[in-house]
Parts: structure tokens; C-alpha cells; sequence
């Protein structure tokens, strides 16, 4: 994958890039990849929070939302102790870097009212993750791809294989629904989302 520049580790807030002003050559690369996002929620109106998270995903520089996934309701994991999640899987194409994409992820979160979590694997109003980009491996301090923990996660992989059952990890080597079914049956709970009103 050839880019315009080598990778960034500029330490500034995400708001220097801010949601909808990545405009500096720098951050692009010269193609369009494929990158899988995890968006989830579980304080306040979740599903609306997901749904504005979408929306703002549609909005950033040199992007395209191509699919969003079925929306689950999901048991919280590692940290228990807290609300269900209502969770989700974005398909988009990009030419964004993977650094100042994650940047521009947390300017979303903060643009809907995120901010710093007090507790890890705690509470939030809004989580965006991105799960893969294209095929590529990386260890940066401000971002690891794949992510790290996708394959353990039945709310990753169960949207992730309603998009692409059939994408391979590139570390891993195995596809997203090989993953889902190694995960032991009974545990993270996830249950198809209907917002309130909506048809059954």
C-alpha cells in the first residue's frame, strides 16, 4: 500500500483535525482502502447516538459510508458492572491515514459529547473502533490494527459477519465468521435491536 506520507505520531487533541476539516495532503494516502468500524453506545438514547455517529461518519474528508450493519443489543464485557450496549458494524471507504482516521474518530465522540472514560471498558455515550483497515498490520501508539480484541468480542464479529462473514484477519488468518463460531455459546449475549415503534 503505497502512501503520500510515512505514518504520523502526532501526539496533538483529535480536535486539531477537528470532524470535517482533514484537508492537509498529508493525512491521505492515494487510494481509496476499506475500513470496518465498531460503533456502540449505552447511555442516553443509544441507538440515536449510533445513528448520529453514521451521520458523522459520512461527513469526513475523502470518505464514503458503503454499509452499516443490523444493530444488536449486547451484554457489556470486562467491565459488568454496567448497562446492555447497542452495537453495530460501519463498512466506509477511505483515503484518510489509519492515524488521522482514529483522530478523526475521536473528534466524532467528542462532537457527540464523549469524552475521556473514567473507567476502561466503561459507560460511554459513544465508541468508535476501527476493527480493520484494508488488510493492514500496525503497532502505533495511538492505534494497533487489526483490533487487538475483535476476534474475542461476539459484538465485534456478529455485525462484522452480517457485512463480511467471509474477510480473513490478517494475523489470525481465519475469516470473521470462523471467529464468531470459536466463541463459547452462552456468553456476551447479543440479541437483534428494534428501536421502540419499529415493526417487528
Amino acid at each position: 500500500m503505497k502512501y503520500t506520507a510515512a505514518h504520523n505520531k502526532d501526539r496533538s487533541s483529535p480536535q486539531m483535525y477537528g470532524v470535517f476539516h482533514l484537508k492537509k495532503r498529508k493525512y491521505i494516502m492515494e487510494k481509496q482502502v476499506s475500513v470496518f468500524i465498531s460503533i456502540g453506545s449505552n447511555m442516553g438514547n443509544k441507538y440515536d447516538n449510533c445513528l448520529k455517529g453514521v451521520e458523522l461518519l459520512k461527513q469526513l474528508d475523502q470518505t464514503s459510508v458503503i454499509e452499516v450493519s443490523p444493530f444488536y443489543q449486547t451484554d457489556p464485557v470486562d467491565f459488568t458492572d454496567q448497562d446492555w450496549f447497542v452495537n453495530g458494524m460501519v463498512k466506509i471507504s477511505t483515503s484518510l491515514l489509519p492515524v488521522p482516521l482514529m483522530a478523526a474518530l475521536k473528534g466524532i465522540e467528542q462532537a457527540l459529547g464523549q469524552f475521556e472514560k473514567s473507567v476502561r471498558f466503561g459507560p460511554r455515550l459513544i465508541d468508535l473502533d476501527i476493527v480493520y483497515y484494508d488488510n493492514l498490520v500496525i503497532n502505533e501508539e495511538t492505534v494497533i490494527l487489526p483490533h487487538p480484541r475483535m476476534h474475542q468480542r461476539r459484538f465485534v464479529l456478529k455485525p462484522l459477519c452480517d457485512i463480511d462473514a467471509h474477510i480473513m484477519h490478517p494475523v489470525l488468518n481465519q475469516t470473521a465468521q470462523s471467529l464468531l463460531d470459536e466463541l463459547k455459546e452462552g456468553e456476551q449475549n447479543i440479541l437483534p435491536y428494534a428501536p421502540q415503534g419499529a415493526l417487528p
